[in-house]
């Protein structure tokens, strides 16, 4: 079983871990702002509405699927992994309408025993196959249960060195998502945090369905529209709309959208296909590993129909790690630092990587929703 890779940076100075958010202007901080084009992702978005089911499983709604351009040319806040924009056509499914809850994860977690990540220890015999030989083993205290958590600052620091506001603390998981002195109580309707790449596809495999792929949250998280940078349109005014840092980061958070952390589900207006939560609150796993260079491939390709992905992860930020993809920013971005709640934003984190500012959503087929309405 491979381990907790966010260890070996930790312990090892490897630069390996993917945080939620680029420094825009910074020469070593991940995908970089680009350079303004002439070229056009404007697109109309052709919806097919000829499918669309008569019910569906609850908590879900009908995406109904269409081609539009994934990505963009003309964002100016867009990084390198964000363009070329291309053509993408995916076919209709059911999305759940919020990010998956702390109530909902607990139901797995009771009915299946499941540990997440950030609950087991490192096992140093499977670690050290990992590291350089002849590596010394780590105090016992660094293999203990552990997960990474935001610290606010009290003064600006250099945005280039996320260890300026991330810890590693032994304690943190899903039920304590700042350490052993926090606790879920009183937000059961908050979105799970703390759960890695692989605790999302768990949860999903129980729940009788699956993580979106990247190409198939981008279109849902649109709503239906083109033109927009944000899910609800171009209005900057970010504490209508979104949970995101208001303020200047790391050290200074104003709250003016009311929240520290993360905020309830529906605490803000859906998008036009009735979804919640698609931009802030929480980054959300898709199933897509991430590849720095994959939106120039699918340039080349034409139209991609219902794209899986890269075949292979690569970020030069963390080449020797395996890397997957999460959308939609969180309550940690902001203008300055992140602005990962625009529609095309991505990020690429480490599988076996918990943080508390990243949850998910899943997703369903109309033919696995017949399979699974059958079997009751």
């Amino acid at each position: 079983m491979k381990q907790n890779r966010i260890i070996l940076g930790l312990l090892f100075g490897m630069s390996i871990l993917a945080v939620s958010c680029s420094k825009l202007n910074s020469a070593d901080s991940g995908p970089q702002q680009v350079s303004e084009t002439n070229t056009t992702d404007t697109e109309v978005v052709t919806v097919d509405t000829l499918h669309q089911p008569a019910d569906g499983p609850p908590g879900m709604v009908w995406i109904p699927g269409g081609t539009y351009m994934m990505g963009t040319d003309t964002d100016p806040q867009r990084r390198s992994d964000e363009t070329p924009a291309h053509p993408v056509k995916v076919d209709g499914f059911w999305m759940d309408i919020t990010e998956v809850t702390n109530a909902q994860f607990a139901e797995f977690v009771k009915a299946t025993g499941y540990l997440t990540t950030a609950e087991r220890p490192i096992d140093w015999e499977e670690l050290k196959k990992q590291v350089p030989p002849g590596t010394p083993k780590p105090a016992d205290d660094l293999l203990q249960p552990a997960s990474m958590v935001f610290t606010s600052t009290d003064h600006p620091v250099d945005l280039n060195n996320f260890l300026n506001w991330w810890k590693f603390v032994p304690g943190a998981s899903w039920r304590k998502p700042q350490g052993d002195t926090s606790t879920i109580k009183g937000k059961n309707n908050h979105p799970v945090v703390q759960v890695s790449w692989d605790d999302a596809v768990a949860y999903c495999k129980w729940a009788g369905k699956r993580l979106p792929t990247e190409a198939e949250w981008e279109f849902a998280a649109r709503g239906g529209t083109t033109d927009q940078i944000y899910a609800w349109g171009n209005d900057k005014q970010l504490a209508k709309h979104t949970n995101s840092w208001t303020g200047d980061f790391p050290y200074n958070n104003t709250h003016e959208d009311g929240y520290v952390t993360t905020a309830p589900v529906k605490s803000y207006e859906p998008n036009g296909y009735g979804l919640y939560d698609v931009a802030g609150n929480v980054w959300e796993w898709v199933s897509d590993y991430y590849h720095s260079e994959y939106y120039a491939a699918c340039k080349l390709e034409g139209t991609l129909v219902n794209p899986q992905g890269p075949k292979h992860w690569y970020d030069p930020n963390q080449p020797f790690n395996e890397v997957h993809t999460k959308r939609g920013g969180s309550f940690l971005c902001n203008e300055v630092y992140c602005s990962s709640y625009r529609l095309t934003a991505r990020m690429a984190t480490s599988y076996d990587t918990g943080q508390d500012h990243s949850g998910f959503r899943c997703v369903m087929t109309q033919e696995q929703w017949e399979e699974r309405r059958n079997e009751k």
